[in-house]
């Protein structure tokens, strides 16, 4: 693109009587629309945050997914209002003082200058949102889901706050990150935000296994961000040859996984950690974790005997 002539005719608008009063006139209306729409914009962040409350306490799966999507909705609606307020009265404006800008030479350089600010900044930004209302209509995730971002290695965490533009994520360390929607090549999401383990022992004596995980899963720190609920110690199942398998399960925040497959495990292994006679251990063999997502087995079993039947 030459610049020479688009240089000459945005000179030839500001040498036009009252240029510059109108353009000042236009960047204060734009002012004061970016502060009308900051006040529509909070009002509907109430609103999301009330609706924010009621589904952190909403027991049915189904409302629960709906009243995520409705504060993502209104999370998209906050930079959708902004942007439009903000847009219309610079337009209404720019119509007010159009007859300063009535000239041809005026009218050209205002184009002018509109096709290079267009070429610099509009194309970016016209790829975000195109990518983030593919993500919405299709709905990747919702406002509090945990997901995890690919290309990246390490970019995981809450959804804060998804718009057309931009996603914002809280890490499990607390930092924020802002994602440029064109930049998300594919999300992982994690259901109901938590990674359910269960862990597998054998032991000869049923009681006295039973015993001592109840004692061990005593250490096991629960919270939000940690052990979500207590371990779940399932009933002892016969395996043949003397043995019975236990089933331990239980749900951790995403990154937490540790705790059941490095803590408590670990804190199996101690328990027989001095006993050299086999016969006289508690846990026959070492624990087996594994993930264990009931709707994931579902779907693996499916798969599965599709596969057979091939």
């Amino acid at each position: 693109m030459n610049i020479d002539p688009l240089f000459k005719e945005v000179t030839e608008f500001f040498s036009e009587p009252n240029a510059y009063r109108s353009v000042l006139i236009l960047v204060a209306a734009i002012i004061v629309s970016y502060i009308l729409s900051k006040f529509l914009a909070d009002a509907i962040i109430k609103i999301a945050q009330a609706v924010s409350v009621r589904s952190d306490k909403e027991s049915n799966e189904e409302r629960f997914i709906r009243l995520r999507q409705i504060e993502t909705y209104l999370s998209v609606a906050v930079a959708v209002i902004r942007g439009t307020v903000v847009a219309v009265v610079a337009y209404v404006v720019w119509r007010m003082i159009s007859p300063v800008a009535s000239s041809g030479a005026a009218a050209i350089g205002a184009s002018a200058f509109f096709i290079v600010f267009a070429g610099q900044t509009l194309g970016t930004i016209l790829r975000d949102i195109t990518a983030g209302s593919i993500m919405i209509i299709e709905q990747w995730f919702n406002v509090g889901d945990f997901v995890k971002i690919e290309p990246f290695i390490n970019v995981s965490g809450v959804v804060e706050r998804l718009t057309l533009r931009s996603t914002r994520l809280r890490s499990l360390s607390g930092e924020i990150v802002w994602i440029h929607n064109q930049q998300i090549q594919a999300a992982h999401v994690t259901p109901r935000g938590l990674r359910t383990i269960a862990v597998d022992v054998f032991v000869r004596d049923k009681d006295k296994g039973l015993k001592a995980l109840k004692e061990l899963a005593k250490a096991v720190p629960i919270g939000a961000m940690m052990l979500a609920t207590p371990l779940k110690i399932g009933k002892p199942e016969e395996w043949g040859n003397s043995l019975y398998r236990i089933t331990i399960t239980g749900e951790t925040a995403p990154g937490r996984e540790w705790l059941i497959e490095n803590f408590f495990v670990n804190a199996i292994k101690e328990v027989d950690s001095t006993v050299r006679n086999k016969m006289n251990r508690v846990f026959v063999y070492e624990p087996i974790a594994r993930y264990a997502d009931p709707m994931a087995e579902k779907k693996f079993k499916r798969a599965i005997r599709a596969q057979k039947n091939t």
